[in-house]
């Protein structure tokens, strides 16, 4: 039985940051689904804010850091997802008054 909760998992999402915008990824609306099974593994479906994301690769391996201390943590695995495709208005309130967008 995991020892923590989906919820626990998306908290521990917002201390990963996108590098290029400087908000966490869980406020910018990139984290569509976080699932974690009966043994512990997580699965993050998450979108980049584009295709063709250089830094990619960066956020992935931050996402899985970022899992590293939840007791008695299984597999992590990432699934990037293309649709629906991430936009502006998927950004919490607090990334949007940070960014100036009203």
């Amino acid at each position: 039985m995991a020892e923590f909760t989906a919820e626990q998992a998306r908290e521990n999402l917002k201390n990963v940051f996108d590098p290029e915008i400087g908000i966490n990824i869980v406020d910018l609306g990139l984290v569509y689904d976080v699932d974690v099974s009966d043994g512990g593994d997580v699965l993050v479906t998450m979108t980049l804010t584009s295709l063709g994301c250089p830094l990619g690769p960066v956020i992935v391996q931050e996402v899985t850091n970022a899992m590293s201390d939840l007791p008695n943590l299984g597999d992590v695995d990432v699934k990037l997802v293309w649709s629906p495709a991430w936009s502006p208005e998927m950004m919490s309130e607090d990334a949007r008054d940070e960014l100036g967008i009203w």
